[in-house]
């Protein structure tokens, strides 16, 4: 006598089950897997072994595993129940559940059945599409519109996307882009929808479908990879900094602060009388020197001019920038790229070689479709994981940047650009009526 199990799961949605989902009580786990409409040859091995007197008790994940129609699954449970105990546990493993009693409760059961059977018909049709990489269902993303396989530029609203990407890459602010985009065009989206549009995959050629899996190169990018690549530096870059300073013209705005009362500074612009031409200066948001130990009451940081802080901090970079790279340690970047690159090799091989396993029949067609989409899912995940990493010509790129010349020739928006990219912070050492600048860089 004992007690055993039966599942049926379908690779196209149901994960295998953990060893100790069914608990230690259990002598024998019968499960098929395949479509609901396939056959079930460890089902029909279970009530054979039910029919000859050795079981006891089946526990089953929900009732409508077992069968494909509620006809099916009625006699199925018409037979096991005259020669078992029959129950269901749930699909988290929780409360068991008898068999109804009742005539009304066994309404209830057939029509929590057929709903299931409804809801999973269309979730394999849905997982059918994912896995020959076809759009999910719904709408087209704003500039795209559905083609018969895959997304197509949409003629009259790519061009106004791309223009909103290139509006970020230039001024690194998406609130500013979306105002843009209402002057401009029209077009009035939210702030969270522009950041949606930033980092969704849609946008640079790929698919994200909801188990959360990315395929590569699907249909034609609006974003380019090296454009992408920058989009996904400046969105990190600005979570490091105070707010509303993202978007600042001058390129130190929410980069400075006062080492004497830990007081960012402010970009503020002052004229004359009668006068057009203007001054920057960095000036303490709220400094904190009020009095000191012995009651004495001490002035307020003084503001600097702003133009004198910038070259003082370009002038540290082509100082220390070269020295603060040559100090990482370049095997570990060059390492973990190694490792990378072959785990990728790994997966392009593997996925290369299933045609021919296919051809060979070895594998069948729904088996091969769904491990190439595993496969080219886990291969946008390195890819990602490859694009994150520093370049391997970081040394090259400092002696650049080392050079006074090179700084000279840039705009303001194209020098702020490389100094959030590199600066986390420029502290402003004072003393008396002389102050220095330390750089603080993000690596």
């Amino acid at each position: 006598m004992s007690v055993v199990a039966y599942a049926h799961l379908n690779p196209l949605l149901d994960d295998p089950l953990p060893e100790d989902f069914w608990g230690t009580d259990i002598t024998q786990i019968y499960c098929d897997q395949g479509d609901s409409d396939s056959e079930r040859p460890q089902l029909q091995q279970l009530l054979q072994d039910c029919r000859q007197g050795h079981i006891t008790q089946v526990q089953v994940r929900q009732f409508w595993e077992l069968g494909a129609t509620v006809e099916a699954i009625s006699a199925v449970l018409a037979e096991l129940s005259t020669w078992v105990t029959l129950q269901a546990i749930g699909a988290d493993g929780g409360e068991c559940v008898s068999l109804p009693a009742t005539d009304a409760d066994w309404m209830v059961l057939t029509s929590q059945i057929e709903a299931e059977h409804r809801r999973r018909r269309l979730q394999v049709g849905h997982a059918r599409n994912r896995v020959k990489v076809l759009p999910p269902p719904g709408r087209a993303p704003y500039g795209y519109r559905r083609g018969k396989e895959r997304y197509a530029l949409d003629r009259a609203t790519a061009p106004v996307v791309k223009d909103f990407f290139e509006r970020f890459l230039l001024f690194g602010s998406v609130g500013g882009a979306v105002r843009y985009l209402g002057r401009t065009y029209g077009k009035r989206i939210a702030v969270s929808t522009g950041q949606r549009w930033l980092t969704h995959p849609v946008y640079r050629g790929d698919l994200l479908f909801q188990d959360g899996a990315v395929i590569r190169n699907t249909h034609t990018p609006i974003l380019s990879r090296d454009e992408a690549a920058q989009i996904d530096r400046l969105l990190r870059r600005n979570r490091r900094l105070p707010p509303r300073t993202a978007s600042a013209s001058r390129s130190l705005a929410g980069l400075v602060q006062c080492q004497e009362c830990q007081s960012n500074l402010k970009v503020a612009s002052v004229s004359r009388p009668r006068q057009k031409q203007k001054y920057l200066y960095l000036r303490p948001i709220a400094c904190g020197r009020k009095a000191n130990s012995e009651g004495t009451v001490q002035k307020p940081c003084k503001a600097i001019a702003y133009d004198a802080v910038l070259d003082q901090t370009i002038a540290a970079v082509c100082r220390e920038l070269p020295k603060a790279i040559a100090n990482l340690n370049p095997a570990m970047p060059a390492q973990v790229r190694d490792q990378l690159q072959a785990q990728v090799t790994q997966k392009q091989t593997a996925l290369a070689q299933i045609p021919t396993l296919l051809a060979e029949g070895i594998l069948d067609q729904a088996t091969a479709d769904l491990r190439t989409y595993n496969l080219r899912s886990e291969l946008a995940t390195l890819e990602q994981q490859q694009s994150q990493l520093p370049p391997p010509n970081l040394p090259q790129l400092a002696q650049n940047l080392a050079q006074p010349e090179f700084w000279q020739d840039l705009s303001e928006a194209e020098r702020r650009v490389y100094l959030r990219e590199f600066i986390r912070q420029v502290q402003l050492v004072r003393d008396g009526p002389h102050w220095t600048v330390e750089i603080q860089f993000v690596f």
